[in-house]
């Protein structure tokens, strides 16, 4: 009996090995008879690059879940950047709209700036008072900040160097530069509500900005100078706009890699039209799983579009609130923060928050404000 029953498991085991490799000749059968055979040099080619395609997305997909899995249980941050000037380019009131913020959003992360041109006006004349007023909000607030520093920072035209370092040889503003970074170090390094640094903000994209330098031995030399300065926090240096050429594999080699995601905005070069970018939320979770496979380093959200990208010609001030809303309305900002939190990165800055209170506060359109409170409230 034990040697019918040994007979009977080889016949088995023989059925499976010989049932195997049947299926993989009729794979092959499939593919040579009915993708391959007949085909002309382009047909094959375009069977090559569909393979290829296919490959390539299946394999993407599986880092953004491998990433997804790796960072699933660290706490998911949602900040705001907030620029002083740019509520009062809406006749805001920069602290009134920062406390709403606090107060009415729940906002605890704040990614701020430091102007050149604001704090320096001119040389060795330091004014850090509206620096300290927004540090003292976040630190009554019990929140967190990240500061950007360098020539290149957010918003329009992004460099913002003051006339008189500007005027001169590249060679001198940029010894000045660092000096000024350093006397922001100084007065901020021993606050304990400061967790990182942002040096320059998307600084290889050369095609958006009105900015006279974007060589990598600067950024390097400022990089050196900051980490020189205050070593005990990390440095940040940031990608462009779903520009995955910017990889941040070169130098310098940062501590956290920021990213920007722009989702919807006006195509002045080819269509005239608004433009939606068709990148499922995945494909940030595999840029940030890519990057921390090849360097080791995570990445953070640092600019998520959560306002209108207009034409030339309208302002954000006073557009039509109908032409506003092609572009950025209020379902949207919910679709946005929850794509946001879908990509598996886990600290997002949301982008554009000024402009909410502006639409609530002075053109009675609160829904925007209203469906972000709602929707950052549930990921609390």
């Amino acid at each position: 009996m034990k040697h019918n029953k040994q007979a009977n498991k080889s016949k088995v085991t023989s059925k499976k090995k010989v049932a195997k490799p049947a299926k993989i000749s009729k794979l092959k059968h499939f593919f040579a008879e009915t993708l391959w055979k007949d085909r002309s040099r382009k047909g094959k080619l375009f069977v090559i690059l569909v393979y290829i395609s296919l490959f390539l997305t299946v394999t993407s997909y599986g880092i953004s879940q491998w990433y997804t899995f790796r960072h699933k249980d660290r706490p998911l941050v949602i900040g705001a950047t907030f620029i002083p000037d740019y509520a009062r380019y809406f006749n805001l009131d920069p602290k009134e709209t920062m406390q709403a913020m606090i107060d009415d959003l729940g906002i605890k992360r704040f990614r701020l700036v430091s102007y050149w041109k604001n704090h320096e006006p001119a040389d060795d004349k330091y004014d850090f008072t509206e620096l300290d007023w927004q540090f003292d909000m976040v630190e009554k607030a019990g929140g967190e900040v990240s500061l950007t520093l360098g020539l290149r920072q957010p918003r329009w035209p992004e460099c913002h160097g003051p006339a008189w370092a500007m005027e001169k040889p590249i060679e001198q503003w940029s010894k000045d530069l660092n000096e000024y970074m350093g006397a922001v170090i100084d007065r901020y390094k021993d606050r304990d509500v400061l967790v990182e640094y942002q040096l320059e903000n998307e600084y290889f994209l050369s095609v958006f900005g009105d900015c006279p330098d974007h060589s990598r031995e600067r950024l390097v030399d400022e990089f050196n100078y900051v980490k020189a300065k205050d070593p005990t926090r990390p440095l940040i240096v940031s990608r462009s706009n779903n520009a995955t050429p910017s990889w941040p594999v070169g130098e310098p080699r940062a501590d956290i890699v920021a990213a920007s995601i722009y989702k919807r905005v006006w195509d002045k070069t080819v269509t005239n039209r608004y433009f939606e970018y068709p990148y499922p939320a995945w494909f940030y979770g595999f840029l940030a799983g890519a990057t921390e496979l090849t360097t080791g380093r995570d990445t953070i959200i640092h600019e998520l579009q959560t306002e209108a990208w207009l034409p030339e010609g309208y302002s954000m001030v006073d557009a039509p609130i109908s032409e506003l809303y092609k572009s950025f309305n209020p379902e949207r900002v919910k679709d946005r923060i929850n794509y946001g939190v879908a990509t598996g990165i886990r600290t997002i800055d949301i982008w554009g928050v000024e402009w909410w209170y502006q639409m609530k506060t002075k053109r009675n359109a609160p829904e925007i404000w209203d469906n972000a409170k709602e929707t950052l409230e549930s990921y609390r």
